[in-house]
């Protein structure tokens, strides 16, 4: 799928995330990446088999306010 030199890394691969941005939607909160990966700004991920990835939100992560 990629056409990029040298070629982003697949779907399937561990740095998956580190291939060439598409699409970027910020205001809706997803970008499709080069190897048909979906980000999603929660850091959950749709594979293009249709796997879904689970947000990797840090443990004892917490919300603060201004």
């Amino acid at each position: 799928m990629c056409q990029h030199q040298p070629p982003c890394p697949s779907a399937d691969s561990a740095d998956r995330e580190s291939a060439r941005l598409v699409a970027h939607h910020p205001e809706q909160g997803w970008s499709l990446l080069c190897n048909g990966v979906v980000l999603f700004e929660d850091t959950g991920e749709l594979l293009p088999d249709g796997r879904i990835i689970a947000p990797q939100r840090p443990r004892g992560a917490r919300l603060t306010t201004a």
